[in-house]
């Protein structure tokens, strides 16, 4: 086992694919003689140079659509979107070309394109950098969604991206980059689409992904003064998710909450909830709940800015109200 943080285990995942696969590239902005808006990127133009690692303008629609297109015809194309927000400029690059090609084609042509892009909030970055959209994004039919909260699960997904033949958006939250953790050291990948257990407990389960496990992960000690156990779920990836972890853990604790720091109205918390209402309404002994962030644009003020994204507070109310406690 090696310690590293997530950024460097991204870092090393790249290099394992420029080195292996001479169908990848990297493309960008900033990605190149900068290093990367967070460095995650750093020193990859030194060591591979400009026709692997390549700086593109500010236009999204245009590298997106470059990549998605250079895909399609044998390349295996990296391509890193500054941030989650900036990636509505490719949404119809995305959402219309990339999801849909295999399927209006056929099966005759594929789209084996990754976009590495940056999620959630914390930075005190204001209401337009600040956005979660990965629900949106596996929502839709013909896209993999990834969203790993820690070093290891983040250079595994890395690896089975990069050995998928499908278009994948690969969600990294923005305040996770520093986040620390055991990596093995020999090769492995972790499977797509199969949710985690993180920390085993039989009084409640909590459901999280990305940004929202280290606030799982917090509510969980908090509750441990209470005498409850907390099983907390990482879904690790949006689209596809195998539920039958989620299921069985249901069945086990008869209590739910789902963490999601998309908003309430439209998130995709509440697409698992019904899925779990719908298989598992029998073993429920309390109705689901889903803290979300609250309905308004992200604010710039940091203090704000802690009151909008759930929070341990806001969480613990919400299970106290849950449990009758």
């Amino acid at each position: 086992m090696t310690e590293m943080n997530l950024r460097d285990a991204l870092s090393k995942g790249l290099r394992e694919a420029l080195d292996t696969n001479e169908n990848v590239f990297l493309m960008g902005e900033d990605i190149g003689i900068y290093g990367g808006p967070y460095a995650v990127t750093k020193g990859l133009f030194e060591d591979y140079g400009s026709e692997k690692i390549i700086d593109t303008p500010i236009s999204e629609s245009g590298f997106v659509g470059a990549g998605i297109g250079s895909s399609m015809v044998g390349m295996k194309p990296i391509i890193e979107i500054m941030t989650i927000n900036f990636s509505l400029l490719a949404i119809d690059q995305i959402v219309n070309h990339a999801a849909k090609m295999h399927y209006m084609s056929d099966g005759q042509l594929s789209v084996p394109i990754i976009i590495r892009t940056v999620t959630g909030a914390g930075g005190r970055l204001a209401a337009t950098h600040s956005q979660s959209f990965e629900g949106w994004y596996a929502s839709v039919p013909g896209l993999i969604v990834v969203a790993p909260s820690n070093p290891s699960d983040a250079l595994g997904l890395l690896r089975a991206s990069i050995n998928d033949n499908n278009p994948i958006i690969f969600a990294e939250h923005s305040m996770l980059y520093g986040v620390t953790g055991d990596v093995p050291d020999q090769y492995y990948e972790t499977p797509i689409g199969l949710p985690k257990i993180i920390e085993e407990g039989n009084d409640l389960t909590i459901i999280a992904w990305s940004g929202m496990i280290p606030v799982a992960q917090e509510v969980s000690s908090k509750l441990k003064d209470k005498k409850l156990q907390t099983e907390i779920v990482d879904l690790r990836t949006l689209n596809p998710i195998d539920f039958e972890l989620i299921f069985n853990s249901v069945k086990k604790t008869n209590k739910v909450v789902i963490l999601d720091e998309y908003w309430e109205t439209g998130s995709f918390g509440a697409y698992i909830c019904s899925v779990i209402q719908e298989n598992c309404f029998d073993y429920l002994d309390a109705p689901i709940a889903v803290v979300n962030s609250l309905n308004i644009p992200m604010p710039y003020s940091a203090d704000l800015e802690d009151e909008v994204i759930p929070n341990t507070k806001r969480v613990l109310m919400k299970i106290d109200e849950l449990l009758g406690l």
